[in-house]
């Protein structure tokens, strides 16, 4: 699994242009998750953000376009405690920063990237919980578990295909693997009914799996999004071996979504994510709700 981390550094290569084309940002994705748009118990998967921004050749198809003329520019942070009362997981804040590229081969489209993870009290994530918390009266978090200061060079890769049973029913099956700050492959499929989305570039958030979009043709509508996928994981550092922590051999992901998109410029998105158990000793699954607003102007 080590070659995808060799392959997602070679999109570092690609920031510049290889032909001579006006180049410019294509669009922004974003997405907000919590357990409190969820099963709301404030734990384990407890709360995350990603903010992509893309950029490319201007007026062209962004889901059909060699390797490396696509770039996702992805910073992400997250949030990961223990249930209070248990010390089942470490308390992790996590801060990533990645290069992507999307591109096409066929008719399949592949995604390749790099990202560095920073995780540990150097985020200053753990502060900013036990701020936010206590300036609305809320339990502090169970921070004292913290996992040590260090940094995570990791690689990612993914192949999808996009059956289009209709003009607005589309099915994609995706495998994916990544290796680094954690280390698993995955096997999964979405379905998307409805005409906002298709022919967009999606995007995959990491906690869920949820499809965001990072380039949009600003169709008008709703459309209907569900998944599921199962992962095979061998190590992950937000649940280090070396103290004890034994993760669970598969993962499994089942999530629902909402896209209502009533002008090009305004969208709106709501959706639900089942976790499975992740480590020895997690009693159930977890229920995330994920959430992104967008308004241009």
């Amino acid at each position: 699994m080590r070659i995808f981390a060799a392959l997602g550094l070679a999109c570092l290569v690609m920031s510049a242009p290889a032909v001579a084309q006006e180049r410019g940002t294509l669009g922004n994705g974003r997405l907000f998750t919590n357990d409190q748009l969820g099963d709301t118990h404030d734990r384990w998967r407890t709360g995350s953000y990603v903010f992509s921004h893309v950029r490319g050749p201007i007026g062209v198809d962004p889901t059909a376009q060699p390797f490396g003329e696509i770039l996702e520019f992805r910073l992400r942070a997250e949030i990961l405690a223990p249930q209070r009362g248990e010390d089942g997981r470490p308390y992790v804040g996590a801060l990533s920063a990645g290069l992507h590229t999307h591109f096409a081969h066929g008719s399949a489209m592949f995604s390749l990237g790099v990202d560095v993870t920073a995780v540990g009290e150097q985020t200053g994530l753990s502060q900013f919980q036990e701020a936010f918390h206590r300036a609305l009266s809320m339990p502090r978090p169970p921070t004292a578990s913290e996992v040590p200061n260090e940094v995570y060079l990791s690689g990612t890769a993914a192949v999808t295909r996009d059956y289009r049973i209709s003009d607005v029913v589309s099915v994609r099956p995706f495998v994916s693997a990544q290796t680094g700050v954690e280390d698993l492959l995955r096997a999964g499929v979405d379905v998307l009914i409805g005409p906002v989305g298709q022919g967009d570039l999606w995007l995959r958030d990491v906690v869920t799996g949820q499809l965001y979009r990072g380039v949009s043709s600003g169709a008008t509508g709703v459309s209907y999004l569900i998944g599921a996928d199962v992962a095979a994981v061998e190590s992950s550092a937000f649940l280090p071996a070396d103290q004890g922590y034994v993760v669970a051999e598969t993962r499994t992901r089942a999530r629902a979504g909402v896209h209502w998109q009533p002008a090009p410029d305004i969208s709106l998105f709501y959706g639900v994510t089942y976790l499975s158990e992740e480590f020895e000793g997690q009693p159930e699954g977890q229920v995330l709700g994920s959430l992104k607003l967008n308004f241009n102007f």
